[in-house]
């Protein structure tokens, strides 16, 4: 099956573009995360160095004769505080110490510091809005006044203090900006160097392979790397070398398998002709043709048998099941008349119920069980000879299959489901039972050894439901 050609990738989508955007965004949101309660502080400090110034006018009025200044001082001194007006609360009255000559209009809004302030979310709350007061907004700032038991009402213009945040986060943008740009490039160029190269190199060998699984990439492009980086690399160039392995060998096995189906076709037909030759001699009265015949039908038997098994065999894939309401006692009776065609000295016993019925594949049950009883029946013939007995019956698996022949060798036991390893009879391939697993297993059972020995052998046959 041919690769389609894979797309190369955009700079918007490379990993990257994406892990410097990351990396930026990643520092932009610390930077935010302490911009935030930095405000908050910077708020705070402003608010406070208002108020102490505020007290130290109070403290030149108390110094001032009859606790009173002129005009012009007064003025100086709010000035120098940067407040509006200062006055003291206690014992219900209003005193007011210092006040401009116009007085103070326009909205105002409240702030007590007398208890330590707001909560944390008040004064977030309080800074954002101060970003976006109008200019004529007066702030009355509550605090603890020199003398105790009172308090000291100070009124001070919020613009300057919006100026002040203002500026404050102009510089922390700035800097946060210069910080992200340096620290992302770096950390960038980092994870570039450890990270996207090694992947782009693991990438684009995966593409080159998936071109051309044939072909591997070199051994230096194995890495020295202890991390999983280097263990992705080695693994990579170790499931190249299996894969490019297996593909080459199923290439050669395609072009065998070709080969062999030509073989087979002319073997098959020089087979045909040959059984047509003793299918004549039958019919000839000499003893030594008599006594030679049925080893000579068994040998041609034998080699038409592997060439279908093998043809069999190389096909690409089992055909899939077309399941089918299947009398059990039936379909086991039409494959023994197949499977034991010719020996007719064995015992044979169907013991299946003749009510018995299954959900399967008939074909495919059919070659299950024709290819079990042909090994069973030949192998217990040779052995026993007339005293051989072939038996199917049902069990809660599904069917199982025995017999009273000789038992098999451990080594084929050990190769039992391997072609051209599991075969007991001498120039068997051991096609049989593999094919027979493969058609049992995609109809959704499976068969099993369950037992072998001098006694003889059985075999359970999973059948589906």
């Amino acid at each position: 099956m041919a690769l389609s050609e894979p797309n190369s990738t955009g700079w918007r989508d490379s990993l990257s573009v994406k892990l410097l955007a990351l990396t930026i965004g990643a520092v932009l949101l610390i930077e935010l995360i302490i911009f935030i309660p930095s405000a908050i502080s910077r708020r705070d400090a402003w608010l406070n160095e208002r108020t102490q110034a505020a007290r130290i006018a109070a403290l030149a009025l108390e110094a001032a004769p009859s606790q009173r200044v002129s005009e012009e001082l007064a003025e100086q001194l709010l000035e120098n505080a940067g407040v509006m007006t200062v006055a003291e609360l206690g014992g219900g009255i209003r005193q007011l110490l210092l006040a401009p000559d116009v007085p103070v209009g326009g909205p105002m809004r409240s702030i007590d510091l007398t208890t330590g302030g707001d909560g944390y979310f008040a004064r977030l709350g309080h800074t954002a809005a101060t970003i976006f007061s109008p200019d004529d907004l007066t702030l009355r700032i509550l605090d603890e006044s020199n003398q105790e038991g009172f308090i000291i009402e100070v009124l001070v213009p919020e613009l300057p203090l919006r100026q002040e945040l203002s500026s404050f986060s102009h510089r922390i943008i700035g800097l946060s900006l210069l910080i992200a740009v340096f620290a992302g490039s770096l950390v960038y160029l980092v994870l570039v160097r450890l990270v996207v190269d090694p992947m782009r190199t693991v990438t684009e060998a995966i593409l080159r392979f998936s071109q051309d699984p044939s072909k591997i990439s070199p051994q230096q492009d194995r890495s020295e790397r202890r991390d999983e980086i280097g263990l992705a690399q080695n693994a990579l160039a170790d499931m190249e070398q299996v894969v490019s392995d297996a593909f080459r060998e199923r290439q050669r096995l395609a072009r065998l398998g070709e080969a062999v189906a030509k073989i087979n076709h002319d073997l098959r037909n020089s087979l045909a002709a040959a059984q047509l030759v003793s299918d004549g001699l039958s019919m000839s009265d000499d003893p030594r043709v008599q006594k030679a015949l049925p080893r000579l039908e068994r040998a041609l038997e034998r080699a038409i048998n592997l060439t279908q098994n093998t043809l069999q065999y190389g096909k690409a894939e089992t055909p899939k099941p077309v399941f089918q309401t299947v009398n059990l006692r039936e379909a086991v009776e039409e494959a023994a008349n197949e499977a034991l065609s010719g020996r007719e000295a064995l015992q044979w016993k169907n013991e299946v119920p003749e009510e018995r019925m299954a959900e399967v594949d008939p074909d495919h049950l059919h070659r299950i069980v024709t290819n079990l009883l042909r090994n069973a029946g030949q192998a217990t013939l040779e052995a026993k000879g007339d005293e051989g007995c072939v038996c199917v019956e049902c069990c809660k698996e599904g069917l199982r299959l025995s017999d009273n022949g000789p038992g098999m060798p451990q080594k084929a036991q050990a190769n039992l489901f391997r072609a051209f390893s599991g075969s007991v009879a001498e120039g068997g391939t051991g096609l049989g039972l593999t094919i027979a697993r493969d058609l049992a297993r995609v109809m959704g059972g499976d068969i099993k050894l369950e037992n072998t020995g001098s006694e003889g052998t059985s075999f359970i046959v999973f059948l589906p439901g």
